[in-house]
């Protein structure tokens, strides 16, 4: 059952790049995919050239101690792996959060037929889509640190690369369903009950996203697609769950 549920919830990921590509949908992916690809684009960039600084920087080649370079680099360059990754999806998605939702609600609207209730005015948003990304971040760090620690302590460091993918994953998950869930009026904190009863299809899904991002072509359109699986998820899952428990 619970490899059912993972399965499942891995699925909506496939689905949202399929509904992307939908004609009834297409001009509604053309802004985020945009802002995906220049925001990657330059994080990729800035990242290497500002890695390669500071690895000259704190590990000079002609030091005599520049042999660690060799022991460290690994290290250094999984931690700023990381802060690119999730600094490209908090910025991307905070940049492109009007149009994401918007995508939110074409989707839910092709899927279901129903309409959503009207929207407040864009401007009236902005300010609370902020708040919502600022305590996403801060939810990111208080568990991504000490899950960086376990990187550098024997034996733990064996579970390390696993834990983090399911962090992600679940990171991930929480960062696209927000907005069909946000069109909903759910707040994050009742966004995160509603993912943990049902965190197999959640992790599933946010494991489909994360390989999806590191698929060459297909990444650039990860956003866009998230928020179409996660709204696939949000109709076929989670919602009717909700309305079963209230």
């Amino acid at each position: 059952m619970a490899l059912t549920h993972g399965i499942s919830g891995f699925g909506y990921a496939l689905e949202g790049l399929k509904l992307v590509l939908r004609p009834e949908l297409r001009r509604f992916v053309i802004v985020p995919f945009l802002i995906n690809l220049l925001v990657f684009s330059g994080l990729i960039w800035l990242g290497m050239h500002q890695f390669a600084v500071f690895m000259e920087w704190i590990l000079p080649a002609d030091a005599w101690y520049g042999f660690l370079r060799w022991l460290l680099w690994p290290l250094f360059a999984l931690t700023a792996l990381l802060l690119v990754f999730y600094s490209f999806t908090s910025l991307a998605n905070l940049i492109a959060a009007p149009f994401n939702a918007l995508l939110a609600e074409r989707v839910e609207l092709y899927l279901t037929g129903q309409p959503l209730p009207p929207q407040p005015a864009l401007w009236k948003t902005l300010l609370p889509m902020l708040v919502t990304e600022l305590g996403k971040l801060g939810y990111f760090l208080l568990r991504a640190l000490p899950l960086l620690l376990l990187f550098v302590i024997p034996v733990l460091n064996l579970a390390a690369p696993v834990l983090w993918f399911l962090f992600n994953a679940w990171m991930l998950a929480l960062q696209y369903l927000d907005f069909p869930m946000g069109n909903h009026g759910i707040g994050f904190a009742d966004q995160r009950k509603g993912l943990q009863r049902q965190r197999l299809a959640s992790l599933g899904f946010g494991s489909g996203i994360t390989l999806l991002m590191m698929v060459p072509g297909l990444n650039f359109l990860a956003m866009p697609a998230a928020v179409a699986g996660a709204t696939a998820l949000w109709v076929g899952r989670i919602q009717p769950a909700q309305s079963q428990n209230s």
